[in-house]
């Protein structure tokens, strides 16, 4: 199969449970939502361009890289059609594989795969305009080593990830994270808040990429 890539480059990981470590991104054109506080809304249109890539192009791609940790991520990874392919050629050469997904696609099919992927899923909160979209049977799924995201911009938006956390237990089922949307809140106060209301099990993070480099740059 062919894909639409926008980017593909090696740098680390900036968020979620591998934070810090080294990884090779694919990054996929095409979203089917619109976040007010997308960072990569150059991606997420057919006027994007992209290098169409077969399966094992890609896969050759990574396995020259040197580096064992790969991320999907888009735009939106999940709408691509035959993306299973993709995880299964990367498992082969030792891979670990995980998708971000902005959590409104079901990750049912690829959790009964053999080569399941690890998933870190959004959960949309009020400032993003997109939480009609949320698809919360996806947390059924969850495993240990996934995570869901929330990020958050105003004090509303705190409050609706804490009683997403609990309404689905979302703590004893994977990792939990809370990010601020860069320059709309001080992560101080997420961090009150967290305190404030016990928030046990989660954890607040910091796009690492933002602080490392400009936060407009891409291709890191």
């Amino acid at each position: 199969m062919i894909f639409p890539v926008a980017e593909k480059f090696v740098s680390i990981n900036g968020e979620s449970i591998r934070a810090g470590e080294p990884a090779v991104f694919i990054r996929f054109r095409g979203c089917n939502l619109n976040c007010s506080y997308c960072d990569t809304k150059w991606a997420n249109t057919s006027e994007c361009s992209a290098e169409m890539l077969t399966t094992q192009q890609i896969v050759s791609y990574v396995s020259d890289t040197g580096i064992t940790d790969v991320t999907l991520t888009g735009g939106e990874p999940l709408l691509q059609d035959g993306i299973y392919e993709i995880i299964e050629g990367l498992k082969k050469i030792g891979c670990n594989v995980e998708i971000e997904t902005n959590g409104s696609i079901s990750i049912a099919e690829l959790n009964s795969k053999p080569h399941r992927p690890a998933f870190t899923l959004d959960y949309k909160l009020p400032s993003s305009g997109m939480e009609s979209a949320m698809l919360t049977e996806n947390y059924d799924y969850l495993k240990e080593c996934d995570a869901v995201k929330f990020v958050s911009g105003t004090e509303e938006d705190l409050e609706k990830a804490a009683e997403i956390i609990e309404k689905f237990s979302l703590t004893e089922k994977c990792r939990v994270y809370i990010s601020p949307v860069f320059g709309s809140i001080d992560p101080k106060e997420i961090v009150d808040f967290m305190i404030r209301r016990k928030m046990n099990g989660v954890r607040l993070q910091l796009q690492l990429h933002k602080f490392i480099w400009d936060p407009e740059e891409k291709g890191v």
